[in-house]
């Protein structure tokens, strides 16, 4: 049986509820695997797939931009703090000074990434995308004085808006391509759903083990905390993430938007039909996946640091669909309002 958009539609409310009954049980565990072993396979099958379709730019090798913005990334938040940090001896004002300036240089290079993808999506010829980025670069410097940019762009666009609300958009704008009611409804459970996991916080009785609190700690906590001081709280110390009642409904949240935007990109995989590539390109794609797996398996440390550039680069070679699906909403929503919610039959030529 062929699946349609409507069982698409379904399938995604199912794997929904039990994302989020995972989540809720099991969130730092469940967030940890899904990171592991869902993560790198959508990455490698999404790259795949937006290299098919010339990443939805307008310039054959846009994407080289991209990519090399990515490597930049790698440098700065990788290399540099492991090979080029403060002395031991240095003053600690000098230690967070170096620090701020890593997440300063990391934030720009993510904005150029994000506004280099929306020139490259908006403008055909070079000498646009150069004045684009040129007036992007007078913004950013005016921006440079306010710390919120740095906390969006370093924090919260490549996480949880890239897995949320990005994947609530496509949602959105497929439930109105295809005027569905299931996918309207979806979306109505994905942002229900994510609601109810970050403000019901029950008393917290369930105990994580050291070995998960360690490869938490390690790469993601930071990401609970900045959270926190959204609701105006303070997770002071990595404990309170794992045994708050705050700190565990983040969990349950991130954990549950994770994993449902991997699950719901292989759930789109007959629509989208990322898996129609030569053998070729699928057996190296299973190979690098299964690869990924074995490293994070093996050392959870060495399978983050080896995939921390793949990650982001998906992140930034997905940007241009970003902007091209708020471009493609925009016309969708403005088409509902003018004709209505009833697509408008394709006029066929007169055969008389």
């Amino acid at each position: 049986m062929k699946l349609t958009t409507t069982h698409i539609d379904w399938i995604n409310i199912g794997l929904m509820l039990v994302s989020a009954c995972a989540a809720f049980v099991l969130p730092f565990e469940v967030f940890l695997f899904s990171y592991a072993v869902l993560g790198p396979l959508h990455y490698l099958t999404e790259i795949s797939w937006l290299h098919e379709r010339k990443y939805f730019t307008t310039g054959a090798r846009d994407a080289l931009v991209l990519v090399l913005l990515g490597i930049f990334l790698f440098v700065t938040s990788v290399i540099i703090p492991k090979y080029f940090p403060p002395a031991e001896y240095a003053p600690k004002q000098v230690k967070e000074a170096f620090g701020q300036q890593l997440n300063q240089a990391g934030a720009t290079i993510i904005y150029l990434a994000f506004m280099g993808a929306l020139a490259m999506t908006t403008f055909r010829t070079l000498s646009s995308k150069i004045l684009f980025m040129l007036a992007a670069g007078l913004v950013l410097m005016a921006l440079i004085k306010v710390q919120v940019w740095v906390l969006f762009f370093i924090v919260f666009l490549p996480t949880l808006v890239h897995v949320f609300v990005f994947t609530a958009a496509f949602m959105l704008l497929g439930a109105l391509k295809s005027r569905s009611v299931p996918g309207l409804l979806a979306l109505v459970l994905l942002l229900s759903i994510g609601a109810f996991l970050l403000f019901y916080r029950p008393e917290v009785t369930a105990i994580i083990s050291q070995g998960v609190r360690d490869q938490y700690t390690m790469f993601f906590v930071e990401l609970n905390r900045w959270m926190a001081k959204l609701f105006g709280q303070e997770l002071s110390s990595s404990e309170l993430a794992y045994q708050s009642s705050l700190g565990v409904a983040l969990m349950r949240f991130i954990a549950f938007a994770y994993t449902y935007h991997y699950l719901n990109w292989f759930s789109k995989t007959s629509i989208i039909k990322w898996h129609q590539v030569n053998w070729i390109r699928l057996a190296a794609i299973a190979v690098l996946w299964v690869v990924a797996v074995t490293l994070y398996w093996w050392n959870y440390k060495y399978g983050f640091i080896a995939l921390y550039t793949l990650s982001f680069l998906h992140v930034f070679l997905e940007f241009p669909l970003n902007w091209r699906s708020f471009i493609d909403l925009g016309r969708e929503v403005r088409s509902i309002s003018q004709k209505g919610w009833a697509r408008q039959a394709a006029l066929k030529p007169s055969t008389t």
